[in-house]
């Protein structure tokens, strides 16, 4: 089985632009309320199993954490869990916030 791929800014906002994408921000649930990246969604220990079932796991699956690291486990594990294309994106949200538009709540 083909494992996640760790894909730069560039490339994440490619997938991101191309829309149909789930992105998948694992850092704790208040950082993401202060900022992530559009569209994102919290996933953290609490909600990962409904997340897991309710989630179509055809479309592409992009995860973040703050530097890429802990990303880079949640991406093998939601591959494992049957989703199809999953990325992990390198230097995580710190490198993306670097370049790209944030929300704020």
């Amino acid at each position: 089985m083909e494992s996640y791929k760790q894909i730069d800014i560039g490339k994440a906002k490619e997938i991101i632009e191309r829309g149909d994408v789930t992105i998948v921000d694992i850092r704790d649930p208040q950082d993401y309320r202060e900022s992530h990246i559009p569209r994102a969604v919290s996933v953290d220990e609490e909600t990962i199993q409904s997340f897991i079932e309710k989630t179509d796991k055809n479309k592409p699956l992009i995860c973040y954490c703050y530097h890429g690291i802990s990303s880079q486990g949640a991406a093998n594990y939601f591959k494992e869990q049957g989703f199809k294309d999953v990325y992990s994106i390198i230097g995580g949200f710190e490198m993306w916030r670097h370049t790209n538009p944030t929300v704020n709540q």
